[in-house]
């Protein structure tokens, strides 16, 4: 939502701007992959910067504590729980970046950096406990049929002895979801291992963002009709990919977590592009646009400026998301 440091690129012609839009939209689902599947192992590398750089040794070395869990699930654990906050209190009395509740972190808390203490608001020892605690809970349901990842999830949730009952994931709406939730995250926060499937709604959010050039921007604007159709940059992002069925969060830096991460040489149209003066913490995203192709994207610049095209490739540009509607619906309502 932040303004995004960029010049002007003025094109030839609106008319001729739109004319290259829709032939670059008209490839986008020409190209097709796989996602990474992420699930336990291990050996599941990291998206760029989407663990703030002072956590990622921390969630790399214990992400691969044991074969149930990966970096990038603990990972999307976090960030589902505080967001990487390590101050974080909910009303629940849950602290800390992890959001142990007293009682659990009195039972499951270690020592992670060996400095004498157990400090619940300490990345150091709460990350490592985070891991210690999933990994115990993947003991408890080690023989119960399926997955053993979601298993551990699940008991997470419910409980291992709801787990052991039913002989897996439990049939419980909540316990289901955050199973799904979780997975569905850590496909944002692991590095691809091929190039991701292209977003079947990507075509109709260029067509709704390309309708909006020479708008004016407004800061937090979210084009309602108080506030004369205008936007800023996340707002037209949010408004594009509601366009189409696709809910994303309201600011810049949660939208990056809506999907996998395509590389820049593997952009298509519809993906959305980030920018950061700080390339290492996804949490720093400041501005966001969508790739129309030929390097270019549209977005809501900043105040003074109007919706318009813009060069992707700047000093500042972070990197993308390939925005999938489970990876949407994953993300948390606040973080």
């Amino acid at each position: 939502m932040t303004v995004r440091k960029a010049g002007v690129v003025a094109l030839a012609a609106a008319g001729a701007g739109l004319t290259l839009v829709m032939l670059l939209v008209a490839g986008v689902y020409l190209v097709a992959g796989n996602l990474a599947n992420g699930v336990g192992g291990g050996s599941v590398g990291l998206a760029k910067g989407a663990v703030p750089a002072a956590y990622q040794d921390l969630v790399k070395k214990w992400g691969n504590l044991c074969d149930a869990i990966n970096p990038a699930l603990l990972a999307a654990q976090l960030y589902q729980e505080s967001g990487f906050n390590p101050r974080a209190k909910s009303p629940a009395a849950a602290q800390g970046i992890a959001q142990f509740i007293p009682g659990t972190w009195a039972t499951h808390g270690v020592d992670g950096d060996g400095d004498g203490d157990r400090d619940v608001w300490d990345p150091n020892d709460a990350i490592p406990s985070a891991a210690s605690y999933d990994c115990t809970l993947a003991k408890y349901v080690k023989d119960a049929p399926g997955n053993k990842t979601e298993n551990m999830l699940a008991a997470y949730n419910a409980g291992a002895y709801a787990v052991i009952k039913y002989g897996g994931v439990p049939p419980y709406k909540e316990t289901r979801n955050y199973v799904k939730t979780i997975t569905t995250l850590e496909k944002s926060f692991a590095a691809p291992v091929t190039r991701v499937d292209p977003s079947e709604q990507a075509a109709g959010a260029i067509y709704y963002a390309q309708k909006k050039l020479g708008t004016p921007y407004l800061w937090g604007g979210n084009g309602t009709a108080d506030q004369g159709g205008r936007f800023d940059c996340s707002g037209l992002t949010k408004a594009a990919y509601e366009s189409v069925g696709v809910t994303l969060p309201r600011v810049a830096n949660d939208q990056y977590n809506a999907g996998p991460h395509p590389s820049r040489d593997e952009l298509l149209p519809g993906d959305l592009v980030f920018f950061s003066d700080d390339l290492t913490n996804s949490r720093t995203i400041r501005h966001v646009g969508i790739y129309v192709g030929g390097g270019y994207m549209i977005d809501a610049p900043r105040t003074g400026a109007v919706i318009r095209f813009d060069p992707v490739d700047t000093p500042d540009y972070f990197g993308a998301t390939r925005v999938t509607e489970d990876g949407a619906k994953a993300l948390p309502t606040a973080v």
